[in-house]
């Protein structure tokens, strides 16, 4: 592939005069000790697609050199990438940059290189010459992935991580519990995924009234799946960030321990939305879920674990005795004021153990923790509030960056919902509010996309529903300066060709293809 069609644009990029490199079957690679997780990455990746060994080299015969240089002024996450008549070279400020060089390298050769076996023929694998020097703007970059919506197996999650690492992604923010199931095992608490894992049917799109496929559905991670993806990740320098939800969004938790709840027994939430359903306030809800926080940080080494705290409805804690009391005992206005109360028990609970509490920005309801990075969720105004109250923000708007959220107005739509988002609306987005000053602008850690699963079941709808639209996000977060979608059209429509070689069901620039559609089933659109 030609220099220009690189995804995200780099800061710096020149070609040079010369022919470039080919790779042969002498070619190999070398790399020092720092760096020798890319080295194992790219080996294992072009040697796949191209069928070259690319065995380890020594020193100066290595034709493709990879080293980390703190001293070479790169930033965090930087490298630069020189490709002559003499070789390759990859020199990262750390190992990520290097690892993030090495993704660059793979750019410069044919979409075939992100094949699993060689589909190319010999002589094929010639890297230009360039000349690259690049740097993140954020260094949060992040994806929501929804697995309690719809369950998503692990070598789906693992398939899930390369992309975010092909993007130079470097979050992986894990929604594991919600109404409609509860997705990592809890040794303390079995019945959690014995019961809490597990619906008797799907809600099938956005209509009213509410209409199921009559199909049971769950699945969930074991602790050493968890830890396998966090490995993985970490090979890829992505964090998983987990999300256990409270007080709202945890129907499922409420099926399996009935005791954690303010009504009557429920079974696993089978329908989309938001339900009424909370936890209790008492010392023994607390406790369960510093148990379950327990296990949490021993598998996640993440610094940021979410609580959630977004869309808890207060009905239930308004006629409830217990809820009434402990607002009266700890001297709270209101039930607002009693979810903050809650929030600011686990963000004391986080600190302690040296991470901080992540939550969405209904956080700031009554009062915010003072260890609490907030996701601004609903528009720009939360992230704004925050920074300006000294507080890290991600920032994440419905508007650009709910990655379910349909694509088109069309009415070939896979069961449309929200206001239409698409490739270039996402680009285009902005990730710091224009009305933060410069200091408050600080505040802002980076952006996401989310991924909301309801209405994706498979790992093909998620497919359509993500790309190119995230390889769009991965460029507003990586690329620092002026975004033309104009520019960027040409060379997205180059790294499709990746997108393909690799397999990936992405939503053509055209629209869906005809499988790709959901006739029949209702969708939610707003305008």
């Amino acid at each position: 592939m030609p220099a220009d069609s690189l995804v995200p644009r780099p800061a710096e990029l020149s070609t040079g005069a010369y022919d470039g490199l080919a790779l042969t079957p002498s070619t190999r690679i070398d790399a020092d000790s720092a760096a020798r997780g890319a080295e194992v990455w790219l080996r294992a990746e072009l040697g796949a697609a191209t069928g070259l060994p690319l065995p380890r080299g020594d020193g100066q015969s290595a034709q493709l050199r990879l080293s980390v240089d703190p001293a070479a002024g790169l930033g965090a996450e930087g490298y630069r990438l020189i490709v002559d008549a003499e070789g390759a070279l990859i020199v990262g400020h750390d190992p990520a940059g290097v690892f993030y060089g090495a993704q660059t390298l793979r750019q410069l050769l044919p979409p075939t290189a992100y094949r699993r076996a060689p589909a190319a023929g010999p002589g094929q694998w010639r890297l230009p010459s360039v000349r690259i020097t690049d740097r993140p703007r954020f260094g949060w970059r992040g994806c929501m992935l929804d697995v309690a919506r719809h369950f998503m197996p692990k070598h789906d999650v693992l398939r899930f991580i390369d992309l975010l690492a092909l993007h130079k992604l470097n979050v992986l923010h894990l929604h594991l519990s919600d109404d409609q199931g509860w997705r990592v095992e809890i040794e303390r608490y079995p019945r959690l995924t014995e019961v809490g894992a597990w619906r008797e049917e799907s809600q099938v799109g956005a209509g009213l009234p509410p209409a199921f496929d009559g199909r049971p559905h769950g699945g969930y991670y074991t602790r050493d799946d968890i830890r396998e993806i966090v490995a993985y990740a970490a090979q890829r320098h992505i964090t998983v960030v987990p999300e256990i939800d409270i007080p709202g969004h945890s129907q499922a938790a409420i099926a399996a321990y009935p005791e954690l709840g303010e009504g009557e027994p429920v079974g696993v939430g089978r329908q989309w939305g938001i339900i009424d359903n909370v936890l209790n306030v008492t010392d023994a809800t607390l406790e369960f879920y510093r148990n379950v926080f327990d296990e949490i940080l021993e598998l996640f080494p993440s610094r940021y674990v979410c609580v959630g705290g977004d869309e808890c409805p207060k009905k239930q804690w308004r006629v409830s005795d217990t809820a009434q009391r402990r607002i009266r005992e700890e001297g709270l206005a209101d039930e607002d004021e009693l979810q903050s109360w809650f929030v600011r028990h686990f963000d004391a609970y986080l600190t302690e153990r040296g991470r901080r509490l992540l939550g969405w920005d209904e956080i700031l309801e009554g009062g915010l923790a003072p260890g609490a990075t907030v996701m601004s969720w609903r528009g720009t105004e939360g992230g704004v509030a925050a920074a300006r109250a000294g507080h890290d923000v991600v920032m994440c708007p419905t508007d650009t960056s709910y990655l379910d959220y349909r694509q088109s107005d069309g009415a070939d739509e896979p069961i449309p919902v929200g206001t239409v988002l698409t490739t270039a609306d996402v680009y285009a987005a902005e990730p710091v509010p224009a009305e933060l000053s410069e200091q408050e602008a600080r505040h802002v850690l980076g952006a996401q996309v989310n991924v909301w699963t309801e209405h994706m079941d498979s790992p093909r709808a998620v497919d359509y529903m993500v790309f190119p639209r995230l390889s769009a996000f991965a460029e507003a977060v990586w690329s620092a300066g002026p975004r033309d979608y104009a520019e960027f059209l040409p060379r997205l429509e180059g790294h499709l060709l990746r997108l393909e070689a690799l397999g990936v069901e992405y939503r053509p620039l055209s629209g869906p293809r005809p499988w790709q559609r959901r006739p029949g089933v209702a969708g939610r659109p707003r305008s």
